[in-house]
């Protein structure tokens, strides 16, 4: 595929990327704009208040600032109209990186995945600077380098991402092949990389696996609270629809929270607050519906739940090492270790930027600290995902394994040796 092909579909796919995360948060706006406001609706409001939210949900912290006539109509203190904001709805973040994903790795597929993660990049930063400079929105305020840097940078990450993985596994005929070529030379270190980075993948994917099973799990345990949670809003059909769309938008950031919980660090909800397997200490909580399924209480029994982390690592190792042994490659006990250690770093700074991205304020005063603690998360993944890993990668080979390998490999001498000649 031509080069200025590959730029205009990279360009269009971020045009794309940024008009659909516009529009899915303008639609329903829009739609509360004219059931709530009607006719005496002030629209010029709606694209500021639409450029934030979008901004919000790319990760951008907001500073919330509530008018004089809204403290009285609510009867607020005046110490509550200004706050931060800053637990985005992941939703939107993760749809974001995916698409950009996907386009990185169209512009690898076409050979030239430099230029299209440059023209994606590009326009896609372009777009994020209108939006800056046209939406600034009088209730809630980002600072102008956050609002352009931060979704610039989250699809630059996907565009990378989706690149370099396809570069890496299947060549580009330039300098991603030149590195492989490097890596290939170092014997049986040359797997550690691409087999840390697999390893720590799937570990992440089992852990958010058992996340999403812990929060359906939690939903039909205490759906009832979170119903009676939405009966005391006493807010209509429109209000109740538009509290849904904002929990959906925030399922991501709670599994996020799920994880925590499941690795023992647990979360908090409020400064001086703790959620985790150890034990439940919570103050008074917002009438979110969806914190309905924080659990009251816990028993030092729940620590079991943490041999879920390590079965996530254990399962990596297994994984790896099945690789490993397929392809003759890592008998050296030194490389093994390499690789086990690396899917434990590499999955302990994931966990790191996701609680980076599923913490921070949600409100006033003491809401003001929420989600998991970023240090002790990471360390505890980690901990738990090289226990687990190290289990299987770094135990001696059984005699039934290695009699399995001399059996695969003899099958293939003898196929090789019975191929018809052209």
């Amino acid at each position: 595929m031509q080069r200025v092909t590959v730029l205009l579909l990279a360009a269009l796919d971020a045009a794309i990327a940024a008009a659909v995360g516009l529009a899915v948060v303008l639609a329903p706006l829009t739609l509360l704009w004219v059931l709530a406001f009607g006719a005496s609706a002030q629209w010029g409001e709606l694209w500021p208040l639409t450029g934030a939210l979008w901004q919000f949900g790319h990760g951008v912290p907001l500073e919330v600032v509530l008018p004089d006539e809204v403290l009285s109509a609510l009867a607020i203190p005046k110490g509550a109209a200004q706050f931060a904001l800053s637990v985005p709805p992941l939703a939107l973040l993760a749809f974001g990186a995916l698409f950009a994903a996907r386009s990185g790795r169209r512009a690898a597929v076409a050979g030239s995945w430099a230029y299209g993660v440059a023209s994606g990049a590009v326009t896609f930063t372009l777009i994020t600077v209108i939006v800056a400079l046209t939406a600034q929105a009088t209730l809630l305020r980002a600072p102008l380098w956050a609002a352009i840097a931060i979704p610039a940078s989250v699809y630059l990450a996907g565009l990378l991402i989706g690149a370099l993985v396809h570069a890496w596994t299947e060549g580009d005929g330039g300098f991603i092949d030149w590195l492989h070529d490097i890596v290939d030379g170092w014997d049986d270190w040359s797997p550690v990389p691409g087999e840390a980075i697999r390893g720590a993948s799937i570990a992440l994917l089992a852990l958010t696996g058992a996340a999403g099973l812990g929060f359906a799990v939690m939903t039909l345990l205490r759906g009832g609270e979170v119903i009676a949670l939405f009966e005391a809003a006493h807010v209509d059909a429109l209000g109740a629809t538009m509290l849904t769309i904002v929990h959906l938008a925030y399922v991501p950031t709670l599994l996020v929270w799920a994880a925590a919980w499941i690795a023992g660090p647990g979360f908090a909800i409020g400064t001086g607050t703790s959620v985790s397997p150890v034990g439940t200490e919570l103050g008074p909580l917002p009438g979110f519906p969806v914190l309905g399924l924080v659990p009251e209480n816990s028993s030092i029994w729940m620590l079991v739940i943490v041999l879920v982390p390590i079965g996530c690592g254990a399962l990596a190792g297994w994984m790896v090492r099945s690789r490993l042994v397929w392809e003759g490659m890592g008998d050296a006990f030194a490389p093994r270790a390499a690789i086990s250690g690396g899917i434990a770093l590499l999955s302990a700074g994931a966990a790191a930027l996701a609680a980076v991205l599923a913490s921070g304020s949600i409100g006033p005063g003491r809401m003001a600290e929420a989600g998991p603690h970023v240090g002790a998360f990471a360390l505890a993944v980690g901990v738990e995902v090289l226990i687990g890993s190290a289990i299987l990668l770094l135990t001696p080979r059984h005699p039934d394994e290695l009699a399995e390998e001399r059996t695969d490999r003899w099958n293939e001498e003898m196929a090789a040796l019975t191929a018809p000649v052209d």
